[in-house]
C-alpha cells in the first residue's frame, strides 16, 4: 500500500498499485504493517479491523511473491489471510457454523479470479463455572485462508477479505453501489 515499488519485480509492483486502488468498505478499517520476510522475497501485510457497532472482528491478509513460484502455491503469488471475530454465543452450539464461515469465504471470492484455496476455521467456546457462572458464553471463531490469484490485480481480493471480515462479525453486506454513512461521535 505504502511501500515503495521502484526495487520491486513489475509483477509485484503491479500488484501494490492495485491494493491501493481497492474499494474496500467504508466500515473496514486497514493498516499496513511489517510483512513476514522468511516465506516469500516479496511480501506485503495488511491488518484490518471492522469498526461497526457490537461488531468485533480483525484480522490480517497478506499478499506473498516469489518470482519463481512455489510449487505448494501453483503460482507466483499466494493470499493467506487471517480472521477473527467474537460472535453470537447461539454459535457455540452450532455444529453447522464452520461450514457457514467457509461458504462466506466462498460467497467473497465469488468471481475473483483465484485457485487452490485452502484453510480452516476454528470455534472456540469458552463457559465459566463456579463464582464465575453467570458471565455469558464466550465464542471467538477464526478463519486461517489462503488462495493462489490468477493475475496481479490483487484489489477484489482484498475487497473480497474486507466482506469476510464484516460476515464473520455479523455486519451485513453492503449492496452494490451504495456507500456506508458513519453517524457521529460526540
Amino acid at each position: 500500500m505504502g511501500r515503495d515499488t521502484h526495487d520491486a519485480p513489475p509483477a509485484f509492483a503491479e500488484a501494490l498499485v492495485s491494493l491501493r486502488h481497492a474499494k474496500v468498505r467504508g466500515d473496514v478499517a486497514l493498516v499496513e504493517t511489517p510483512a513476514p520476510s522468511r516465506i516469500a522475497p516479496y511480501a506485503v501485510a495488511i491488518n484490518g479491523e471492522v469498526n461497526a457497532p457490537d461488531a468485533e472482528s480483525s484480522g490480517r491478509f497478506v499478499v506473498l511473491h516469489d518470482p519463481a513460484g512455489q510449487e505448494a502455491w501453483d503460482g507466483t503469488f499466494r493470499v493467506v489471510a487471517l480472521v477473527k471475530a467474537v460472535v453470537e454465543a447461539e454459535v457455540g452450539t452450532d455444529d453447522m457454523w464452520a461450514d457457514v464461515a467457509w461458504s462466506w469465504l466462498a460467497d467473497a471470492l465469488e468471481g475473483v479470479p483465484h485457485h487452490a484455496r485452502g484453510g480452516t476455521v476454528t470455534k472456540v467456546v469458552s463457559r465459566s463455572f463456579g463464582e464465575l457462572a453467570d458471565r455469558p458464553l464466550e465464542v471467538n471463531v477464526e478463519l486461517r485462508v489462503s488462495w493462489t490469484p490468477d493475475t496481479t490485480d490483487l484489489a477484489p481480493h482484498i475487497e473480497a477479505w474486507g466482506e469476510l471480515l464484516a460476515a464473520c462479525a455479523g455486519v451485513p453486506p453492503v449492496p452494490e453501489g451504495v456507500r456506508l454513512l458513519h453517524g457521529r461521535t460526540a
